[in-house]
């Protein structure tokens, strides 16, 4: 009879606990559902704002391809923005040909190749000293190597002009590729930085093993620090590679005759190239033919990204450039 009670008495209790759990999930439930439309309308949102970007960077690019395979009539057609009537592949082989674009790309490569390079090798052993060897002055020195960053390169053209006019290097590839060997060139104390910060993170007992075993601190470098940051040479090989490829500015400077000149340098020649090479009026060949041959130009590097673009995000990721 006590149990019965008992247990009676105990039913009410039980009862409120059971409605007090029901309310509570059917506030979680409530809290829950909204928390998934919010989720939802933020992820809209920052769809939204990412394909906005993406048109804003894409649009020159897409603008660029389309009117490269326009015809000059589809130029003056209102009707045509995007898509022309017809495909003029004629466009890429006027624009090969008013480049001379197979001796120019040469051009190109030497100077790329050779600069990226002297850029890995010099600017990797500078950052070693930079972090891995204690000697007086060493952040003074490198916070003056960073302020090289900041200076334009049209600051400095004229003593650097008068340095190599000196020496018999102008309208040679000597200014272009000599500085890449001594952690300078285009960009060089930004890829000290890459490879200083790299560098940094490396644990001692690895240095300290090697010197152990005798080598000294050039083999060090060598044959233990560099081989374990391929995340900074990949980002440093790539960068360096496509700042090389598209400089405009140092080359005009320095290489007067036109044999001698990279593919960005044809460009602007692109009609007076024509002209000699085919005895026509500029006139005939409009802008689909500069967008052409513009495209041509920056199909090396793109086909280079589309191969390295995994590494370079992973180099990125890794060499300190974003936390």
């Amino acid at each position: 009879m006590s149990k019965t009670k008992q247990r009676v008495a105990v039913q009410p209790e039980s009862i409120s606990h059971r409605a007090k759990a029901l309310r509570n999930n059917s506030v979680i439930s409530r809290i829950s559902s909204k928390s998934r439309w919010f989720a939802l309308i933020y992820r809209i949102f920052v769809y939204v704002i990412l394909i906005d970007l993406a048109f804003v960077f894409l649009y020159p690019f897409i603008y660029m391809i389309t009117t490269s395979l326009k015809h000059p009539v589809d130029l003056i057609d209102f009707a045509i923005k995007w898509i022309p009537t017809s495909l003029a592949w004629e466009n890429f082989y006027y624009g090969m040909k008013g480049l001379q674009f197979w001796t120019h790309f040469n051009n190109s490569a030497l100077i790329s190749v050779v600069s990226v390079i002297g850029q890995v090798l010099s600017c990797s052993f500078v950052a070693y000293g930079f972090s891995r060897i204690r000697f007086p002055g060493r952040e003074v020195l490198f916070v003056l190597c960073m302020f090289t960053m900041i200076i334009p390169p049209q600051t400095i053209i004229v003593p650097l002009y008068m340095q190599y006019k000196t020496i018999g290097w102008l309208d040679s590839v000597m200014p272009l590729i000599v500085p890449s060997f001594f952690a300078n060139g285009l960009r060089g104390a930004l890829f000290i930085f890459i490879f200083r910060q790299l560098f940094r993170g490396l644990p001692w007992e690895l240095e300290d093993a090697a010197r152990v075993d005798g080598c000294g601190s050039f083999r060090v470098y060598w044959r233990i620090i560099l081989p374990l940051t391929p995340p900074a040479i990949v980002v440093t090989t790539l960068l360096s590679l496509v700042w090389h490829w598209n400089d405009f500015f140092e080359p005009s400077i320095f290489l007067t005759s036109e044999e001698k000149f990279t593919l960005p340098m044809m460009l602007p020649r692109l009609y007076q190239s024509l002209d000699t090479l085919t005895g026509s009026s500029f006139e005939v060949f409009s802008l689909p033919v500069v967008m052409a041959a513009t495209f041509l130009a920056l199909i090396p590097m793109l086909v280079v990204y589309l191969f390295l673009q995994r590494y370079f995000i992973q180099g990125v990721e890794r060499s300190g450039l974003v936390e």
